[in-house]
C-alpha cells in the first residue's frame, strides 16, 4: 500500500495526476500510477501542447488525419484519442467507486473562455463525441463560464470547473452547480463535479507584491496566502453543502462538488516541496499533482487531516495581507487573466507548430 492509497482510505482525499501523454498511456505509466493509488487524471491545453510537441509519438496519426481534416480538427482527434485511452485505464476505478472517482478531465478550447454560448456548445459536443461516464469536461470559472457551468450541470453532464482563484468566484461556482442540479430532472447520482481551486500561483503573485512592498511586515507574510485562502474555501464548501437546500438535492442522489486543489507543485524552492499537499488534506477533496509531486508525496508525504486546522489563523493571514495593502480581489483577476492567456498561448503555439509540420509534409 502506498501513501496515495492511505490518503484516500484514511482521509477520503482522492489523489489525481495532473498530466497525460501518449507515452504514459502506451508505456504503462498511467496504469502503474493507478495501481499505486492515483484515482483520476486532469489535462489542459498546456499539457497537451507539451505532449504533442515533445517527440514523434503523434506523427503517424497526425499524418493520416491530415488527408481529411484541418489542422485544428486533427489536433482534437489526437487529444480525443488520448482521452479515450485514459478513460479506459480509469474505468475500473470509476466502477469500483460507484462513479465517484476514476475521472479524466478534458478542457474546452481556451479561445472561448469568455464566450458562454461557445463554451456550452463545445462542452456538449465533446461530451457526446467521447460518450464516457467517467469523462469530466473542464470549463474555466470566468464570469462567462459560470452560466455555462449551470447549463451543463442542468443537462446532467459531469464538469470540472477550472481556474478558480478567489473565494467570491468559488461561491459563484458552487451556486452554478446547485442551481444546475435543481434544474436537472430525475436521478442526480450520475452528475459529478469538482471545483479546481488553484493554489501555488496565488502565492507566486502575492509574494511578488509583498516583495515589491519590501517592508519587514510584508516580507514576513510571504508563502501564507495560498494555503490560507484554500482553507477558507474548504470552510465555504462545508457551509454550502449543508442545510435544507442541499438535503433536498442529496435525497435525489446528488453528490457534493468536491474542492480540487490544483497547481500544487511548489514554485518557490525556499518552500517545502509538499506545502500545497500536506497542508490541504481532508475529506471530500481532490489533489491533482504533477508527476514530481506525486513521487515526492509517495516518498515523504504526511497523511493526516490538515485542511481544517487553524481556520482562524487562515482568516487572520488574509486580514494581515489586506492590512499591508495586498488586494486579493485584484490578485484573482490578474491570475484568471494570466491563466486563460497562458492556455491560449500554448494552444495557439501548438496549432502553429502543427500547421508548419503539415506544410512541410505537403511540400516534401
Amino acid at each position: 500500500m502506498t501513501r496515495l492509497h492511505e490518503l484516500f482510505e484514511q482521509q477520503r482525499q482522492s489523489p489525481w495526476i495532473d498530466n497525460l501523454t501518449r507515452p504514459m498511456l502506451r508505456g504503462g505509466r498511467l496504469q502503474a500510477l493507478v495501481d499505486d493509488g492515483v484515482r483520476g487524471v486532469t489535462s489542459n491545453p498546456t499539457i497537451f501542447a507539451k505532449a504533442i510537441s515533445a517527440g514523434a509519438d503523434y506523427d503517424e496519426q497526425f499524418d493520416r488525419l491530415l488527408s481529411a481534416h484541418s489542422v485544428e480538427d486533427a489536433y482534437w482527434a489526437l487529444v480525443v484519442s488520448d482521452i479515450k485511452e485514459a478513460l479506459e485505464v480509469l474505468r475500473p476505478v470509476h466502477e469500483a467507486s460507484g462513479g465517484d472517482d476514476g475521472f479524466v478531465s478534458l478542457e474546452v478550447a481556451p479561445s472561448i473562455a469568455h464566450d458562454t454560448k461557445a463554451t456550452v456548445a463545445a462542452t456538449r459536443l465533446l461530451h457526446e463525441r467521447i460518450a464516457s461516464p467517467n469523462l469530466m469536461m473542464k470549463i474555466p470559472a470566468t464570469a462567462e463560464g459560470i452560466p455555462a457551468i449551470a447549463t451543463m450541470i442542468g443537462e446532467g453532464r459531469s464538469i470540472n470547473i477550472t481556474l478558480i482563484f478567489s473565494l467570491d468566484r468559488y461561491d459563484e461556482v458552487i451556486e452554478a452547480y446547485l442551481s444546475g442540479l435543481e434544474a436537472c430532472g430525475g436521478d442526480l447520482s450520475r452528475v459529478h463535479s469538482v471545483a479546481s481551486f488553484f493554489v501555488s500561483r496565488v502565492d507566486t503573485e502575492v509574494d511578488r507584491r509583498l516583495e515589491a512592498l519590501g517592508t519587514e511586515e510584508a516580507l514576513a507574510l510571504r508563502g501564507t496566502a495560498a494555503v490560507a485562502q484554500a482553507k477558507l474555501a474548504y470552510q465555504l464548501f462545508r457551509q454550502r453543502f449543508s442545510g435544507d437546500r442541499w438535503e433536498v438535492l442529496r435525497a435525489r442522489g446528488a453528490s457534493v462538488q468536491r474542492p480540487l486543489w490544483a497547481s500544487t507543485s511548489t514554485k518557490n524552492p525556499a518552500y517545502p516541496d509538499l506545502l500545497y499537499v500536506d497542508s490541504l488534506i481532508g475529506p471530500d477533496t481532490v489533489n491533482t499533482m504533477p508527476d514530481a509531486t506525486v513521487e515526492a508525496f509517495c516518498d515523504h508525504g504526511t497523511v493526516g487531516c490538515s485542511v481544517d486546522a487553524d481556520v482562524d489563523g487562515a482568516q487572520r493571514a488574509l486580514e494581515r495581507l489586506a492590512g499591508v495593502g495586498v488586494d486579493m480581489d485584484d490578485v484573482s483577476r490578474v491570475l484568471e487573466d494570466e491563466g486563460v492567456a497562458s492556455f491560449a498561448k500554448s494552444f495557439d503555439e501548438l496549432i502553429q507548430a502543427l500547421t508548419d509540420k503539415a506544410n512541410a509534409r505537403q511540400s516534401s
